[in-house]
């Protein structure tokens, strides 16, 4: 500012001094005016309000590293979506080892809120902001309206909206580059999985780190994405969850705080260009890519390389990736317990498979540490009871361990299983945790059973 003032204070004395000049309009001023007026003309009465719905959340949370408990900020998006204060966000943005959730409203007041429901799945939770105590200290909020993601074509205009690198309250304009873009299952915040029954809508307007949780909205300021993640080495490729499935989330999160999906075990893939090996008709059929040891369908029989053809009388139709999705979503709308019937072709055969499922569980189980011992550990899942042949859930995971302390002096190593403590079986963190705060009052050994690739070692933890 230094170096221009005076060049501007100059030329605006010139202009004072040349009255004829004013008469003159540039013609590249008469273009950035049009452009300009065009611009605000997209921008709709809803929209103001959508900005003012908008916050930046504040999270702490507390970490298990390398066996030691530590508190870590970080900083994202959300937007406001009811009366009642509900804020839609993303799961790896908030989790249930939030310590403390700070929302800063658009006027820049701060106020605390609390985990409602949080789904990794989907990469989904809610917060909710407690109206009460806002319109004691005299403040208000807006709420946003969900659009329709299933009317968007390639080529609308959005933007959208939330806290990049820290930045409140920023706006990024550009189009819907894709409806349907589709990711193989991957893991979000702490390894939990996540994109398993969505695809994601695909712009090109800005997001960056932060924006996770804010919304992607039309012009008129409906809601119609949660912006999720970008395309790390790559510009304009942000990715935003579908308000059809958000909306249906949020909903289920608020009423019940989680969502209960079925499983069997089954990952499949696309048919695309195997329908003439297999003998099929096009857009018949799911390929059977994997099956989870120990699952149902593993108990019923089902392998890799068989062609489901219906469930429960439901044809299906995996030919394309972008299929799958609503394939995992319709074996998960199944009620946990419930027995469904596969029809499977295998080879020349046509088998009629009954399957039960099971409640559908992360892979990742509860996570404490026993700071005095150095030791990470987390519950042990279903997934990884099948996977280390074990015949239950009890026991840990070994997820870190520090140098030098007990439990890296007695050999444990990042990976093991505890499978008993002082020859108890435990299935609960709460008992494991009561045996290690005896060790703390008075220091004795501790005889620690490990499972380390699918051998059992005895390990002795010294004071």
């Amino acid at each position: 500012m230094r170096i221009f003032a005076p060049v501007l204070s100059v030329l605006f004395a010139c202009l004072l001094a040349a009255p004829a000049l004013h008469a003159i309009t540039p013609r590249f001023a008469t273009r950035d005016r049009e452009r300009v007026s065009t611009a605000v003309d997209d921008i709709e009465p809803g929209f103001q309000r959508l900005l003012d719905a908008v916050v930046r959340l504040d999270v702490w949370e507390t970490t298990f590293d390398e066996g030691a408990k530590r508190t870590q900020h970080g900083v994202g998006s959300g937007v406001i979506m009811t009366r009642e204060g509900h804020i839609l966000t993303n799961a790896h943005v908030v989790n249930p080892y939030a310590e403390r959730i700070m929302v800063t409203l658009n006027n820049l007041e701060r106020v605390d809120a609390e985990l409602v429901g949080w789904d990794h799945w989907t990469d989904l939770a809610v917060v909710k902001i407690d109206p009460d105590s806002l319109e004691k200290r005299g403040l208000s909020f807006d709420y946003a309206q969900f659009g329709d993601s299933a009317e968007l074509v390639p080529g609308q205009t959005v933007y959208a909206v939330g806290t990049p690198n820290g930045l409140s309250r920023t706006v990024t304009r550009g189009i819907i580059s894709n409806t349907d873009r589709y990711f193989e299952g991957s893991t979000v915040g702490r390894g939990y999985e996540t994109g398993y029954f969505n695809t994601w809508l695909q712009t090109d307007a800005a997001i960056n780190p932060g924006n996770s949780g804010g919304p992607l909205v039309l012009p008129d300021g409906r809601v119609i994405g949660i912006n999720t993640r970008g395309y790390l080495g790559a510009e304009n490729l942000g990715f935003a969850v579908p308000s059809d499935i958000a909306r249906a989330v949020m909903d289920d999160l608020i009423h019940d705080s989680s969502i209960v999906r079925s499983y069997i075990g089954l990952r499949p893939g696309p048919m695309q260009d195997l329908e003439n090996f297999y003998e099929l008709e096009s857009n018949r059929g799911m390929l059977v890519q994997s099956v989870d040891p120990g699952s149902p369908v593993a108990e019923a029989g089902l392998r890799p390389g068989d062609i489901v053809l219906e469930i429960d009388g439901q044809a299906m139709d995996g030919r394309f990736p972008e299929q799958l999705p609503a394939i995992q979503n319709f074996i998960a709308s199944r009620a946990p317990g419930q027995t469904v019937n596969l029809k499977v072709k295998r080879g020349f055969q046509t088998i009629e498979m009954p399957v039960v499922t099971e409640p559908l569980e992360s892979r990742i189980g509860e996570e404490t540490a026993l700071e005095g011992w150095g030791l990470g550990v987390q519950k042990i899942s279903r997934s990884i009871a099948r996977e280390e042949n074990l015949d239950s859930t009890d026991g840990f995971v070994v997820v870190g361990v520090q140098p030098a302390f007990p439990a890296y002096e007695a050999g444990i190593r990042r990976g093991d299983v505890i499978t008993k403590v002082n020859r108890q079986t435990l299935d609960s963190l709460k008992e494991l945790e009561a045996i290690y705060q005896s060790y703390e009052a008075d220091p004795q050994k501790t005889l620690i059973e490990v499972n380390r690739n699918h051998q059992v070692r005895f390990m002795v933890l010294k004071p």
